[in-house]
């Protein structure tokens, strides 16, 4: 009987749409960008960018990064207004995707987000949501523009 069962589980599972393969698959780089982006390891954050031009939009201005070096501009005015303003400390959380459609290789998966840091010393959040646009590879995802969509920090 177990045996049975577990034929027919795995059946089931072969039978499901291959887009939940393709889903998990897609939200690697962007769970490895953000991890990378925690601890502060740049290189391992832009090991999960696609060659070519990206375009990231971000509350911090100037608001939007285009091009081959997008991902690289972004970082140093992230961290050039974090020295000049009192910011440390941030990090970023993402839940699961709350949508993710994949049309051959080409992606798009939205992932609510949580932004924390602290400003002069004072714990802040942002609670948004990060939307990504990504290109498939023969080897792997990866990232080829995200935004980020959210309110006005406030005190945590």
């Amino acid at each position: 009987m177990r045996t049975l069962i577990g034929t027919i589980l795995l059946a089931a599972m072969a039978a499901a749409p291959v887009t939940a393969a393709e889903d998990q698959s897609v939200s690697t780089p962007i769970r490895q960008f953000v991890d990378a982006f925690n601890k502060g390891d740049l290189k391992a954050a832009l090991a999960n960018y696609a060659t070519g031009d990206i375009a990231i939009i971000d509350d911090l201005a100037p608001h939007l990064w285009v091009g081959a070096k997008a991902a690289q501009a972004w970082a140093a005015d992230l961290a050039k207004a974090g020295a000049a303003n009192g910011i440390t400390e941030g990090a970023v959380k993402i839940g699961a995707p709350t949508r993710t459609e994949v049309e051959g290789n080409v992606a798009y998966v939205i992932v609510p987000s949580r932004y924390t840091f602290k400003d002069h010393g004072k714990a802040m959040t942002e609670e948004g949501q990060m939307t990504f646009a990504l290109k498939g590879g023969a080897k792997a995802w990866k990232i080829s523009g995200w935004t980020w969509t959210g309110p006005v920090p406030h005190g945590r």
